[in-house]
């Protein structure tokens, strides 16, 4: 078998998978008929900001969160509702919504350029730190 490259499998993906434009994405969000879920790292998260109603799943537990035979999954994931994945580029998140499609998941799409164009768009943005669980508190 021939080597294929991450260039390969996101070119791959982005043929498959439904891709949304900041302002197609913004049009569901005021809608109110889509889940957006930001796969970044919790630490490109607390650096950078989040879509405001965003949820947070990060990428290496996507499979296990969406699957409903994981021992991981989070019922909040249904497979009747719409998600759009988000990542910083439009990379990680075409690779997510693939597999989540292949999971059963029939009404996924992405992010086609991620946070950077959402940013770069004049996006809201809003800082991850005030309501994140992940992080250390002071003791009362």
């Amino acid at each position: 078998m021939a080597r294929r490259t991450v260039h390969d499998l996101v070119s791959e993906a982005k043929a498959e998978i439904e891709e949304l434009s900041v302002e197609q994405l913004q049009a569901e969000m005021a809608a109110g008929t889509v889940t957006v879920v930001d796969i970044r790292d919790f630490r490109e998260r607390l650096t950078t900001g989040v879509i405001p109603g965003a949820v947070s799943a990060p990428r290496g537990m996507l499979e296990f969160w969406f699957d409903p035979e994981s021992p991981y999954y989070q019922d909040r994931y249904q497979l009747d509702q719409r998600y759009v994945f988000h990542c910083a580029s439009g990379w990680r998140s075409a690779l997510a919504a693939k597999v989540i499609g292949e999971i059963g998941y029939t009404n996924v799409a992405h992010l086609r350029d991620g946070f950077t164009d959402w940013v770069g768009s004049g996006g809201e943005v809003e800082g991850a730190s005030e309501n994140a669980k992940w992080m250390k508190r002071p003791r009362d």
